[in-house]
């Protein structure tokens, strides 16, 4: 049985580990009360028990419960169970940016300044911090960089990915990359170049994806594709092919396919049975 503890400060992304630890087929619940991580770990790992993988998410929200926490460690340990800590952290400055637009409250700020509350957590999680076998500082992260990191330390090698997959953003006026074996044409999209408050974004930024999205065209063309890329790429493995390249073009390589190559990359990231990776190659020209 293993058993990985996701803990961290509030706002620092430890519902997208959980859920990133649940598609890598870890058994995962959240906040379960500590008096009741013993009973739990023996329930699990009874000879009926299907669950060979776990992932509790920890935080202050246990209270004063969290002094037991300790203990509860070293019983489990002395029981023989191996357990690892990822701790996600965040600076100040991010955090309560992050609580303000998602208008989130605190869970001890009571009803106070969000600062006062991230420092009173970050003391009561000083001892979880101290055992950390992962530290993860998400200031800087966008959304799919922490699953990544996740994914590149707990995907078993043996149970490694099928088939590794690149996907291509790039502009048709610098030239078709020569590594594609897969080159889709989405000049048909809504263009954004020509509205002068979208001209300086890129399909990284939501506007410009509602944009793009917005007639409903880019959604059939999705939904047709992936239906396309579920016969290819099982074939393909059929075949033998250890690597794809997707490549998705535009005019300048900016907007539509930049959305578009997002959008192809969220949809195979969610199979795990491959191995995806994204590259916008002129979104910067």
């Amino acid at each position: 049985m293993e058993f990985i503890i996701i803990t961290g400060i509030s706002g620092a992304g430890k519902t997208t580990a959980l859920k990133t630890m649940e598609d890598l087929g870890y058994f995962c619940v959240d906040n379960l009360p500590i008096s009741l991580i013993e009973k739990f770990a023996e329930l699990t790992n009874t000879p009926d028990s299907h669950v060979r993988k776990v992932a509790l998410g920890i935080d202050v929200r246990s209270g004063d419960f969290l002094q037991e926490m300790r203990d509860v460690l070293e019983k489990i340990t002395n029981q023989g169970y191996r357990y690892r800590v990822v701790f996600l952290d965040a600076e100040d400055d991010t955090l309560i940016r992050r609580f303000k637009e998602t208008r989130r409250v605190h869970p001890l700020a009571e009803g106070g300044r969000v600062e006062e509350g991230i420092a009173k957590e970050r003391e009561m999680l000083r001892f979880l911090r101290a055992q950390a076998d992962f530290y993860f500082d998400t200031t800087r992260f966008r959304t799919r960089e922490l699953n990544d990191r996740l994914r590149e330390i707990f995907v078993d090698e043996k149970e490694d990915r099928a088939i590794h997959i690149l996907v291509l953003s790039f502009g048709y006026k610098y030239g078709i990359p020569k590594d594609a074996d897969l080159v889709f044409d989405v000049r048909f999209l809504p263009n954004p170049f020509y509205d002068p408050a979208l001209r300086p974004l890129t399909g990284e930024d939501a506007k410009i994806r509602d944009f793009v999205k917005q007639n409903g065209r880019a959604d059939q063309f999705l939904a047709k594709l992936k239906d396309m890329l579920d016969f290819l790429l099982n074939e393909y493995v059929e075949e033998g092919r250890n690597q794809v390249v997707i490549a998705f073009g535009c005019t300048g390589g900016k907007h539509r396919s930049v959305t578009v190559a997002h959008e192809v990359y969220e949809m195979l990231s969610r199979k795990q049975m491959y191995d995806v990776r994204i590259q916008h190659v002129d979104i910067m020209k």
